[in-house]
């Protein structure tokens, strides 16, 4: 009997910088991958563009209109039970105070410091690349100490 291929889903990622932070996202028990710390984003509807998803779901998810993003990576994962492509953009500004729409709790965290919560494995290399791209050797948080 032949295996069945996984469901895919391709998701637009936001990472939204402000300063040298990031905002999170906490996922609900219940979804796959709960209980963890995530970059806004939501899956792509049929025949829409990776910007245009992106912004449509930190409207939907955060209530905020993305005014500057970018592509910064992409990465496809396979999980047991799926497989993402993520489409990861740097939001570089928008208007409006995020705000959890879904109820779900959202965190501004230091880049430098992402390493210290816990994010689906498809994020790891997203947080990797921040620390890289935006880190200095020394945060500052323990320069000033």
């Amino acid at each position: 009997m032949a295996n069945s291929p996984k469901p895919q889903l391709h998701v637009a990622v936001g990472v939204i910088k402000r300063q040298q932070q990031v905002l999170l996202a906490l996922r609900d028990a219940k979804q796959h991958q709960g209980d963890k710390w995530e970059f806004p984003g939501g899956k792509l509807e049929q025949g829409e563009a990776v910007e245009q998803a992106l912004k449509r779901e930190l409207q939907e998810e955060l209530a905020i209109s993305v005014t500057a993003c970018q592509p910064l990576m992409q990465l496809a994962y396979d999980y047991p039970e799926r497989s993402v492509l993520l489409d990861i953009w740097l939001v570089s500004a928008f208007e409006g105070e995020p705000q959890g729409v879904e109820g779900q709790p959202l965190q501004w965290v230091d880049i430098a410091t992402l390493h210290q919560l816990t994010f689906p494995d498809a994020n790891q290399p997203i947080v990797a690349r921040l620390q890289q791209d935006f880190c200095s050797t020394i945060p500052e948080a323990f320069a000033n100490g």
